[in-house]
């Protein structure tokens, strides 16, 4: 394993460690997700609310592999604070990332650690099954 690897790793298991804005409210204005993958298990919510255009918070809970798990923490990262198209625009990339796509983009921070994954096709659902579920709720707004 190289060192990238190793960082790679070790920011995903980090993240699966110590979750980040993990936990859902009981508040009707948050939007609420749900989206499993019956193949493997992983099973993710997704919540969150938009104020003026803007992603103010996002809340993830759920159960499944590191990759999954650790991936809905760094989305939660990733997305809060962005408007509905910036956020958009990023979880194409992120998706796009997962399946091999050569991308640039530094607003994807932790993220960008997933891009091996493409090396696993079985586990591109577990990396984006957050992201896409946050992506269904934009849409639905």
């Amino acid at each position: 394993m190289d060192d990238l690897e190793a960082l790679y790793k070790q920011v995903i298991m980090e993240h699966y460690k110590y979750p980040h804005n993990k936990g859902l409210l009981d508040n009707d204005k948050y939007k609420k997700v749900h989206l499993n993958n019956p193949s493997c298990g992983d099973d993710i919510t997704v919540q969150f609310i938009v104020e003026d255009g803007i992603i103010k918070d996002i809340k993830q809970d759920g159960h499944g592999c590191s990759i999954c798990m650790s991936s809905a923490s760094v989305m939660t990262d990733v997305i809060m604070g962005k408007t509905v198209d910036e956020a958009k625009r990023l979880i194409q990339e992120f998706l796009d990332l997962l399946t091999g796509k050569e991308i640039d983009d530094e607003e994807l921070m932790d993220a960008l650690v997933y891009q091996g994954v493409s090396k696993f096709p079985a586990r591109i659902k577990c990396a984006g099954l957050s992201w896409k579920a946050i992506k269904k709720g934009i849409e639905e707004d």
